[in-house]
């Protein structure tokens, strides 16, 4: 892995010529970047792409304002309440007050570009959360200093660990009155793990900031006046400089690797600034060392993107994702070079009713530019309604957005992130690459939707919109699944939550002009007889004319779950006709996919033919057919027929915390509990057997129950006979 170039690093935060009052000054006022001039790199470590992540609440949307503000992008910065902010500008994103796509912020500092990703902190919008992640070379985790971390954050941030992402800490609102510095840094040093330590602390007067404190620097720069200056931290501070300074030095020189540094340092022979601020470059960058900030009110943008545009890797140092061609077959050799083929792939796709649709791309390799024809390749979505499809398109219109507004960009540089308009065929996923050396991105992970929405059209003119108005939802969204129920003849949304159901429906209604109703969802459950009897299906009709003729004996018993269907010819002496006999169980079939009971198809029977009689003009196909649907009705009448519900197995990754509330409410919903066992540090996974029934909103009420740290997977395992308690309930309704 490379590390950051000698001429970035003679720019240091803390140390720099332009650590001073200086940098917010020339910073706040238009020069580079300024309002309604799209940013541009020439070069990919000219770029930082920087995702944005913390729970909903924790100041995500204020930061991006409070950066775009510090570098004179916007005048001023927005408020989430006011609902004028940069990336919060989606009608339902202003009337929630809470982000529900993922928004692109790009910005120019000290002449790096930093493309800033803000993304949903709701559980539910975990799909744009991992879009970001995949266009992202390293992540801010934002903590809010008065609420602290919730589960989905720590499980985040074991993902980003996983593939080594490069990742700092963020704690904002330390103005708030209820905020504890102190108190949440321990929380995160608790949570994240080893190697976070603050390089700032916060300066409060009479619960004013009035500044920070630079451990390396032993700085305090000042932000009372409303213009960051440079000072000499009080004796009064010493103390807590001293204890948080050596805690940062020993963890940068332990992450160092380097022996004989560790040996000066606990020798007592100071360690000059520089080499300490070389290494911690060098361990942030690798994905090794997390240094924690803070932010508020006017306070803490600059350090920020300072730590961003000198701690965090270029798109040079981030591994390439997995790249193979239409065949699967791994290539291995493409980089992030400009002058490379051509490899992008679409993290977001929007349609607007006055553009079309726009990709937001994240190019990886090669350059990007209007009016180029590229090959457009989506794979292995399949089951979400996404069909693999490869088509070349024309490039049009390049821009860089900022929230809603689309700036013109010349090109798409290897490393950076543009918006492409009017890609018709291009899918949230899909790889762009060269038309003569097509090439296919391996699809990052994405949550299975597990909340099954019922829904169908208000009116016949919603009807005639509603299919190709789903479409563009799911080419949008990875993360919804459509499905239309051919058996219980119900369409069927799929979705990761109540607040993302919310949000589609809204779109279908605002965006499209498409009024729909959420109906009672139905689970598809089977039919099968209790018991062994021998029915009679008799089709004789004299119409005075060419008549219906054809009597059939049945004999029909339960087969074991999973049996299926066995039909068995026991005729002896011609007394039904060949030819008729494969009308009898083509009846028989009939009936069995229309149910006898509540119109559920019947499962798991065998029918054995063993007697009957045919007439030599009268008979016929239709008329045996005719007998055996009678026959098999005959049979229900005579013993009990039993309903069946599907059951699945269920695997629940839950906090150790939360392993007795699962298992419990498991076995309140007719489960079985299967067992567990320990996955990682402090998780546990719980098996299952619940039927269908009992989970179609489990969830919601595991997120609930969890505190938003649960997740499940549901597989189908079998038919079992509903209690008759509730059959006695669906058959009076089926």
């Amino acid at each position: 892995m490379r590390f950051l170039s000698p001429s970035a690093r003679a720019r240091r935060w803390e140390t720099s010529d332009d650590a001073g009052g200086d940098v917010a000054e020339r910073h706040s006022g238009g020069a580079v970047g300024a309002a309604g001039r799209a940013p541009a790199a020439d070069r990919a470590d000219a770029i930082r792409n920087v995702v944005l992540v913390g729970h909903s609440g924790a100041g995500k949307t204020t930061l991006v304002e409070q950066l775009l503000a510090a570098t004179g992008t916007v005048q001023r910065p927005g408020r989430v309440e006011d609902g004028n902010t940069v990336s919060d500008f989606d009608e339902v994103e202003v009337r929630q007050q809470r982000s529900v796509n993922l928004a692109s912020a790009p910005l120019m500092f000290n002449g790096i570009k930093i493309n800033l990703l803000d993304t949903p902190g709701y559980a539910d919008f975990v799909g744009d959360l991992r879009a970001g992640l995949r266009a992202a070379d390293a992540a801010l985790f934002v903590v809010s200093a008065s609420e602290g971390i919730d589960g989905l954050t720590q499980i985040l941030w074991e993902e980003c660990s996983k593939v080594g992402m490069p990742r700092a800490v963020v704690i904002t609102k330390i103005d708030h009155q209820r905020a504890d510095f102190d108190e949440v840094l321990t929380t995160c040093q608790d949570v994240f793990g080893d190697g976070v330590a603050p390089l700032y602390l916060p300066v409060i007067t009479n619960g004013h900031v009035n500044g920070l404190i630079g451990l390396l620097s032993q700085k305090f720069f000042n932000y009372a006046t409303g213009t960051r200056t440079e000072n000499d931290p009080g004796a009064e501070y010493a103390s807590q400089i001293e204890d948080h300074r050596g805690v940062l030095i020993e963890g940068i020189i332990q992450e160092s690797e380097d022996e004989s540094l560790m040996e000066r340092y606990l020798e007592g022979e100071p360690i000059d600034t520089k080499v300490l601020i070389d290494d911690l470059e060098k361990a942030v960058a690798r994905g090794s060392f997390y240094p924690v900030l803070c932010s508020g009110l006017g306070v803490g943008a600059t350090e920020v993107l300072e730590l961003i545009t000198q701690g965090f890797p270029s798109p040079l140092e981030h591994p390439m994702p997995e790249i193979t061609d239409l065949s699967g077959k791994p290539v291995k050799d493409i980089t992030c070079d400009p002058d490379g083929p051509l490899v992008a792939e679409v993290v977001k796709t929007t349609s607007d009713p006055y553009v079309g649709r726009i990709s937001l791309v994240r190019v990886f390799s090669g350059t990007l530019r209007p009016d180029m024809t590229v090959h457009v390749s989506g794979h292995g979505l399949a089951e979400r309604g996404h069909e693999d499809h490869d088509v070349d398109e024309r490039i049009g219109t390049l821009t860089c957005p900022l929230g809603k507004q689309q700036r013109g960009a010349a090109k798409g540089l290897a490393g950076d992130i543009v918006a492409v308009a009017k890609l018709s065929r291009a899918e949230t996923g899909d790889t762009l690459s060269d038309v003569d050396r097509p090439l296919l991105m391996t699809a990052w992970q994405m949550p299975d939707p597990l909340l099954p929405v019922a829904i169908t059209a208000k009116s016949k003119a919603d009807e005639d919109k509603l299919s190709q108005a789903l479409g563009r939802l799911v080419a949008e969204d990875p993360t919804l699944r459509l499905e239309n129920n051919a058996e219980t003849r119900q369409l069927v949304l799929w979705c990761m939550g109540e607040a993302h159901t919310d949000v589609l429906l809204d779109r279908l209604s605002k965006r499209h002009g498409v009024e729909v109703e959420r109906v009672d969802l139905r689970v598809p459950l089977r039919e099968t007889f209790g018991g062994k009897c021998q029915a009679m299906g008799r089709n004789v009709k004299q119409t005075g004319g060419h008549g219906q003729y054809a009597i059939c004996h049945l004999e029909v018993e339960p087969l074991p779950s999973g049996g299926g269907f066995e039909f068995v010819d026991k005729i002896v002496g011609g007394v039904v006709p060949r030819q008729f006999i494969p009308s009898v169980e083509k009846g028989v079939r009939a009936q069995m996919e229309r149910g006898v009971v509540a119109g559920y198809p019947m499962v798991d029977v065998r029918v054995t033919l063993y007697d009957g009689k045919a007439h030599s003009v009268d008979s016929s196909d239709m008329a045996f057919q005719i007998a055996g649907q009678l026959a098999l009705k005959e049979a229900a009448s005579k013993v009990p027929t039993l309903l069946l519900e599907p059951v699945d197995e269920i695997s629940v990754l839950v906090a150790d915390d939360y392993v007795g509330s699962v298992m419990s409410d498991l076995s309140s919903r007719r489960g079985r509990v299967l067992g567990t066992e320990p996955v990682g540090t402090g998780r546990t996974l719980v098996k299952a057997e619940v039927p269908e029934l009992e989970i179609t909103r489990y969830a919601i009420d595991l997120r609930s129950m969890s505190h938003g740290t649960g997740s499940f997977q549901r597989t189908f395992l079998r038919y079992e006979p509903l209690p008759s308690n509730l059959a006695s309930k669906v058959a009076a309704t089926g």
